[in-house]
C-alpha cells in the first residue's frame, strides 16, 4: 500500500517480548476508527507507562465535548486548541499518546511529533474504517449527507501525510491484539536502531 510498506511495516508477533523503556513518547496517528485509543491502551499497559487520548485531554482543558466545541469554536479553533494540548503533552515524561485524526495534518503538531516522539500511523482501509465508525455518533466530521465519502475524502488528504510517520502497523479486520503485536514488535525494532531515530 505504497513507500510505507517498507519501513517496520507489521514485524512478525513473534518478536521477543522484551521489556521496552521508553525515552520518548511514543505518538499513535491514523484516521478515526483506526483503533489509536484501544492499541494505546493496551501498549502503555504493556510498557507500564501512561496513556493519554489527546482528544479526552482537549475535552478536559475545554470543559466540554469535542462535538460541542465543534459546534461552538469552529474546527479552526479547535485545531488551535489541539496542538496547544498536544505541545504540552509531548514536553511531559514520555508517555503513549493517541491523536485525533486531523492532528497531524497540522504542520506545527507534525515537527513537533517528529522531534520529539516515535509517531506510529494505524493503518486501515476504508471498509474497516467505516465499520467502526458506523457503530458511533459523536463525530463531528463525519455528520453529513454521506459520510462514507467523506472518510473516503479525509483518507485521500491525509494518508499521504501519515505515511512520513516513523512506523506503519496495519489495524484490519483482525483483533485488536493482533494489531497489538505489530505495533510492539515495531517500535522495538525501531529502537534497536538508533541510527534511524531524528531522521
Amino acid at each position: 500500500m505504497g513507500d510505507g510498506d517498507v519501513r517496520h511495516k507489521n514485524p512478525s508477533a513473534e518478536t521477543p517480548k522484551a521489556a521496552i523503556n521508553l525515552s520518548k513518547t511514543v505518538a499513535l496517528v491514523g484516521l478515526m476508527g483506526a483503533g489509536k485509543s484501544a492499541v494505546g491502551r493496551r501498549l502503555a499497559a504493556r510498557w507500564k507507562c501512561d496513556f493519554v487520548d489527546a482528544d479526552n485531554a482537549i475535552e478536559d482543558a475545554a470543559g466540554c465535548t469535542i462535538a460541542e466545541f465543534f459546534e461552538r469554536h469552529g474546527e479552526d479553533e479547535f485545531r488551535r486548541g489541539e496542538e496547544r494540548v498536544i505541545a504540552r503533552l509531548l514536553a511531559g515524561r514520555p508517555i503513549v499518546l493517541a491523536t485525533g485524526g486531523g492532528a497531524y495534518m497540522s504542520p506545527l503538531t507534525r515537527e513537533s511529533l517528529r522531534q520529539q516522539a516515535i509517531t506510529l500511523w494505524l493503518r486501515a482501509d476504508i471498509d474497516v474504517l467505516f465499520e467502526r465508525v458506523s457503530r458511533r455518533t459523536h463525530r463531528p466530521l463525519l455528520k453529513t449527507a454521506d459520510p462514507r465519502a467523506t472518510l473516503q475524502d479525509l483518507m485521500a488528504v491525509r494518508y499521504p501525510l501519515y505515511a512520513h510517520a516513523d512506523l506503519v502497523v496495519d489495524s484490519d479486520h483482525g483483533s485488536i491484539e493482533q494489531t497489538v503485536e505489530r505495533a510492539n514488535a515495531a517500535v522495538q525494532t525501531y529502537l534497536q536502531q538508533p541510527s534511524e531515530q531524528g531522521e
